[in-house]
């Protein structure tokens, strides 16, 4: 294809709130060249906005201001317009999605350069904006629950017993958790019990196939979890771990296991000896970052969950589109996340007029 110099991006050069314009620029930006390897190159229709966008942005060149612009954005589903030569898996013009690597240029522009085995094909039942919110939360997701805490993939049972094991998930509402509720519905037998507070959160929770919601903000949340589970909760998945080791101390069976993806470093994880409790980390760029001989599980991955939304045993998590892909719609996305308070994904869809 007939190579063009530039494209429109949004693109970072320094760090700081999201109303700093040099935190998020509009700007005409060098094209990527054509795919080497097994890279592809992917004109890109919908994204979504996710923590670490804000949490990147925030921090970049924080004390030294670069002239190279930064595109963020680890979230995309679009259009290969190009192959590299050692690609397989896909065809131009193939509709993908995907949640990137952390280390490269990311997805705030018009075309993205992204090695094919951290791609799948995007689910033929959702539009691209509906599918732009699941990529990186779906990853993370399936390698918190079949990576890391080997959850047995039992299908459930559906008959309600209370004899299930157990699954705690912390942060129900946002978008990881929303994804890890819905592949536990549909892939486990567990019992899955959410922390929620708000009346929209709960109802969320319990749509995305969680069985129990469990108000965070009591003083009784650990006697209400004991209830529900007396024999202690086998798994847990952490999106808020400050505050919340005494929590998993009380409810957790002994040698009971936590996956945690947020960033609090000031935790006291010695506590955990007592019951003989695991704890994991999880962290979805590290195999593209660490180029992990196992990369390609990503796309497995991708492919398994397009999958599952096209058989309608999952959903998408977008809650909110908005539009053009630019540095003010961005801003607000930004600003949503930060809130703290999203319930789903806010993705942004581009117009036909890509450059």
């Amino acid at each position: 294809m007939a190579e063009e110099s530039e494209m429109s991006a949004v693109v970072t050069f320094e760090g700081g709130s999201a109303d700093n314009p040099k935190s998020l620029s509009d700007a005409m930006v060098a094209r990527p060249k054509s795919p080497r390897g097994r890279d592809i190159l992917v004109r890109i229709h919908a994204i979504s906005v996710n923590p670490v966008d804000t949490k990147i942005r925030a921090s970049a060149n924080a004390t030294s201001p670069s002239s190279s612009p930064l595109i963020l954005g680890w979230d995309a589903v679009g259009e290969v317009v190009e192959t590299g030569p050692d690609a397989s898996f896909f065809s131009v013009g193939d509709r993908v999605w995907y949640a990137g690597d952390v280390t490269r240029q990311g997805s705030y522009a018009a075309y993205e350069l992204v090695d094919e085995r951290i791609v799948g094909h995007a689910p033929a039942t959702l539009d691209d904006a509906h599918a732009a919110a699941m990529p990186l939360t779906g990853i993370t997701a399936w390698e918190a629950l079949f990576d890391k805490l080997r959850v047995d993939r039992t299908p459930a049972s559906n008959d309600g017993g209370d004899d299930r094991q157990s699954l705690l998930v912390v942060g129900a509402a946002g978008g990881v958790g929303s994804m890890v509720i819905q592949l536990a519905h549909a892939l486990t037998s567990l019992r899955i019990i959410a922390l929620a507070s708000r009346e929209e959160s709960r109802r969320w929770a319990l749509d995305m196939g969680a069985d129990d919601v469990v108000d965070y903000r009591d003083d009784d949340v650990a006697a209400k979890i004991q209830d529900i589970a007396p024999n202690g909760i086998d798994w847990a998945f952490s999106a808020y771990s400050k505050g919340n080791i005494g929590l998993f101390n009380a409810v957790m069976r002994p040698f009971g296991e936590i996956v945690a993806i947020d960033d609090e470093k000031n935790l006291d994880w010695y506590s955990l000896k007592d019951k003989a409790l695991s704890w994991h980390w999880e962290f979805m760029f590290a195999r593209p970052k660490h180029h992990a001989d196992d990369m390609i599980r990503q796309h497995d991955i991708l492919e398994k969950i397009a999958e599952l939304v096209d058989s309608g045993a999952m959903r998408s998590t977008m809650t909110m589109n908005l539009s053009p892909v630019d540095a003010g719609t961005l801003r607000k996305a930004h600003g949503m996340v930060e809130g703290g308070h999203m319930v789903g994904k806010v993705t942004l869809s581009r117009d036909d007029r890509v450059r």
